[in-house]
C-alpha cells in the first residue's frame, strides 16, 4: 500500500509551514504502507497540478492533504470539500478567486473515502485530541481536498483520498494570547495514528460513533 502525503510550503511569507513540517517528519513506513511525502505551492490550481503529476508518478492507493488550520484545539481530518474559491486573502502568487467553481463539470460537494471517525478513534486512544471537521474552509485547503476528489472522480477511480487540519505549534501563538497550538512532535504522533487507522481500515467502513456537531 502506498499513501501520498502532502503539506503545502509557508505561507504569507512565513519561513516554515508546520503542516509541512509535520508531513517531512513522518515515518517512511506506516504499518507496512509507504509514505511517500510531497510539498505543494499554497496557490489555486498549481497545487492541484503538482499532486496530479505526483499521483500519476507514484500511482497511490491513498492521498492526504495535510494544511493548517490556526485556532482549531486538536487535529482534525475532514468529511466533506465544497466545489467553491472564496478567498478571503491572497494565496501565494497573488491569487484572490471570489465565489468561483473550482471545477464547473465537478460535484458540488465530494465526501472523503478515508475513515475519519476511526482515525480520530485512534488518536484519542493514544492520547490526542482529535475531531472530525465538517468544513475545510473555501481557501487553498478546501481546494486541493476537492480537486483530489474530483481526480478521484474522474481519472483515479481506485484511489482514496481526504485532508487533514493541523493546529498552530506552540512557537505560532507567543504572540496570540488565548489561541490553542500543539507541539510539532504531538502533531506528527497524532499524523501517524491518523495514517494508521487509513491503514487498518483500507477494506472496511468506518466506524459508527459520536462525531455530529451542532453548528
Amino acid at each position: 500500500m502506498k499513501i501520498l502525503v502532502t503539506g503545502f510550503d509557508p505561507f504569507g511569507g512565513e519561513s516554515t509551514n508546520p503542516a509541512l513540517e509535520a508531513v517531512k517528519k513522518l515515518p517512511e513506513t506506516i504499518l507496512d504502507a509507504d509514505i511517500i511525502k510531497l510539498e505543494i505551492p499554497t496557490v489555486f490550481n498549481k497545487s492541484a497540478e503538482v499532486v496530479k503529476e505526483a499521483m500519476s508518478k507514484h500511482q497511490p492507493d491513498v492521498v492526504v492533504n495535510i494544511g493548517q488550520a490556526g485556532g482549531r484545539f486538536s487535529v482534525t481530518p475532514e468529511r466533506v470539500a465544497i466545489n467553491v474559491d472564496d478567498a478571503r486573502i491572497p494565496d501565494n502568487e497573488g491569487n484572490q478567486p471570489i465565489d468561483e467553481a473550482i471545477q464547473p463539470t465537478g460535484q458540488a460537494a465530494y465526501f472523503t473515502q478515508l475513515p475519519v471517525k476511526a482515525m480520530v478513534q485512534r488518536m484519542k486512544e493514544s492520547g490526542f485530541p482529535g475531531a472530525v471537521s465538517n468544513t475545510a474552509g473555501t481557501f487553498v485547503c478546501n481546494h486541493i481536498m476537492y480537486q483530489v476528489q474530483y481526480l478521484i472522480d474522474t481519472e483515479f477511480p481506485n484511489v482514496k483520498g481526504g485532508f487533514i487540519h493541523v493546529p498552530f505549534i506552540t512557537s505560532q501563538v507567543v504572540d496570540k494570547p488565548n489561541q490553542p497550538s500543539m507541539s510539532l512532535d504531538d502533531i506528527v504522533q497524532s499524523l501517524e495514528k491518523a495514517l494508521e487507522a487509513i491503514v487498518l481500515f483500507n477494506n472496511k467502513e468506518d466506524i459508527r460513533t459520536i462525531g455530529g456537531e451542532t453548528h
